[in-house]
Order: C-alpha cells, then sequence, then structure tokens
C-alpha cells in the first residue's frame, strides 16, 4: 500500500545508567534529508543513527532529536559538568584581561555566565567516567520500536492519501469516458458541417482540386482527432492503480505519470474544437492538478 513521507512519533527509553527521550518527524522531499540532532559526546552514536535511517527509509525530510541525560541528574543534563579549576583559571585570565585593557584605556564589556561557559574546559563532560560504548549500544536497541511507531503513522497517512488519489483516479477514469463519447458526437457533426462546406465551395468555385481539398479535409482531421490522448489517459490511469498496489517506494514513478496525465489533458484541450471537450479538459486538468499536490507527500 502506499506509504506517505508525513509521520510524526515519539518514545523515551532507559539503560546504562542513563534516561532518554526521542522525536521524530517527517515531511515530503524529493530525496532523504536527514537531520539529526544527537549528544556528540557519545562516540559513534550520530554516524550509527544515520546509517540505520538510511536504510530504514526511502524518501522525505526527516529530523530526529534525542536528548540523553544521567539517571538523578534531570532531562538536558547530557553527562556536562562544572570543572571548578578550570572555571577558577578562566576567571582569572578575565581578570587579567581586563586590568590589561584598563592600563591602555580601553573599555571591555562586561562577560556574562554563558560567555565563561563556551571558555575551554570550563564544562566537562563526564564521559569519560561511563561506559559510551554501552550506553550507545543501548541507545541503538531502542531505535527500532521508535522507527516502528514512525512508520506506523506514515502508513496510515498513506493508506488516506490511498483512497484520496484512487477517488481522483475514478474521476480521471469518468472524464476519459465523457471525452470519448464528446469526441464520437462531435466527429458526427464535424463531417456533416465539413461536407456542407465542401459542397457550397464546388458550387461556388470552379477549377478546384478536389483532390487537394479532400487531402487538406483529411489532415485537419487527423490534427483533432483525440483518440491517442484518450487511449493514452486510459493507459495512465492503469498505471497509476498497479502504482497503488504496489508496496515499494513509488513516489517518484507516481509524480512522473502525473507529468503524463496533464500533458495528454493540455493535447486534449488543445484539439477540442467544441464546448463540452473543452470543459472535459479542463475538468481533467483540475483533477490532476489536485492529485499531483498529494502524490508529492508519497515516498
Amino acid at each position: 500500500m502506499t506509504v506517505s513521507m508525513t509521520g510524526f512519533a515519539t518514545a523515551k527509553g532507559q539503560g546504562a545508567g542513563h534516561s532518554w527521550s526521542w522525536e521524530m518527524r517527517g515531511v515530503n522531499g524529493k530525496g532523504l534529508d536527514l537531520r539529526l540532532r544527537v549528544p556528540e559526546w557519545i562516540d559513534g552514536l550520530e554516524l550509527a543513527l544515520r546509517a540505520e535511517l538510511t536504510k530504514a527509509l526511502g524518501r522525505g525530510n526527516v529530523s530526529l532529536t534525542l536528548k540523553v541525560s544521567r539517571d538523578g541528574m534531570g532531562e538536558g543534563v547530557e553527562g556536562l559538568r562544572l570543572n571548578p579549576a578550570a572555571l577558577s583559571a578562566a576567571l582569572e585570565a578575565l581578570r587579567q584581561v581586563e586590568d590589561a585593557a584598563m592600563q591602555v584605556g580601553v573599555t571591555l564589556g562586561q562577560a556574562t555566565a554563558a560567555d565563561v561557559l563556551t571558555l575551554r574546559g570550563v564544562l566537562d563532560s563526564s564521559a569519560a567516567e561511563i561506559d559510551t560504548g554501552a550506553l550507545r549500544a543501548a541507545i541503538l536497541a531502542d531505535l527500532p520500536g521508535l522507527l516502528a511507531a514512525f512508520q506506523a503513522m506514515r502508513a496510515s497517512e498513506g493508506a488516506a492519501l490511498n483512497a484520496i488519489l484512487g477517488a481522483a483516479l475514478d474521476r480521471i477514469a469518468a472524464l476519459v469516458e465523457e471525452a470519448a463519447q464528446a469526441m464520437a458526437l462531435r466527429a458526427d457533426q464535424a463531417g456533416s458541417r465539413l461536407r456542407e462546406a465542401v459542397a457550397r465551395l464546388l458550387q461556388a468555385s470552379e477549377g478546384l482540386d478536389e483532390t487537394r481539398i479532400a487531402q487538406e479535409l483529411a489532415l485537419l482531421t487527423v490534427k483533432n482527432d483525440i483518440t491517442e490522448e484518450i487511449d493514452r489517459l486510459k493507459a495512465h490511469v492503469a498505471a497509476a492503480r498497479a502504482l497503488l498496489a504496489d508496496p515499494g517506494q513509488v513516489g517518484r514513478k507516481f509524480d512522473f505519470l502525473v507529468q503524463e496525465f496533464l500533458r495528454e489533458a493540455n493535447t486534449l484541450c488543445s484539439k477540442a474544437q467544441s464546448i463540452e471537450l473543452t470543459r472535459i479538459g479542463l475538468d481533467l486538468k483540475t483533477v490532476i492538478d489536485q492529485m499531483r499536490e498529494q502524490s508529492q507527500n508519497v515516498e
């Protein structure tokens, strides 16, 4: 069944003396664009997560946020602690800089606490005190549950998409049948009008080449014939239904097919030569455009 690129999932886990929370979001995209926000102090975690997500997902703009905290330290601490010795050294260095600046008449802006915390060594990762390998393994073991919830929502969205696209194809098929009927009616009317016009022309003029007139009329008839467009539209409808039943990643194929739908509808409008066929062609273009908007969410 059709799978949507839109999805959302959250989860929480524990292991290796830590707790964590996940949040995963996905929207449509031309390819697979992964945006990960994970703790840098867990060696190799981002690379491993990216590899797993690449195997599980085909298309979409997907963002993954992971927050990790040591048990008892509160969410968001992420294994960081203040280094008193480095803090004292940093504050002493700042004092010396301010004193040197004052001696030459230079006034410096007051450093904020955030400025101090960004200085090297003031905040230490306690990763050296924990087994990041065990923590990484525990987090990766928790990932399949998050992915299952995310994929379940994408499948649910895909089922809704499948129904919408199927209804659009039903409407297109009905309009194609209307176009075929209108074409047959137009052919009868056009043939009568052409025969009457040629008869009047031959009566009013002498020396005209009847063979040349017949050739021009035949050419005009071929140029206005929409049989091929109707046949192609029917074939496209059948191909689109097959794609909706395909369990694979069909989004790119469906995008291409929608473009072909629109090409045939445009040609039909240009050859219409009747109010009814023009109306049908415009209705086709409207439905196809609506289908294109929805199909852009198919993985």
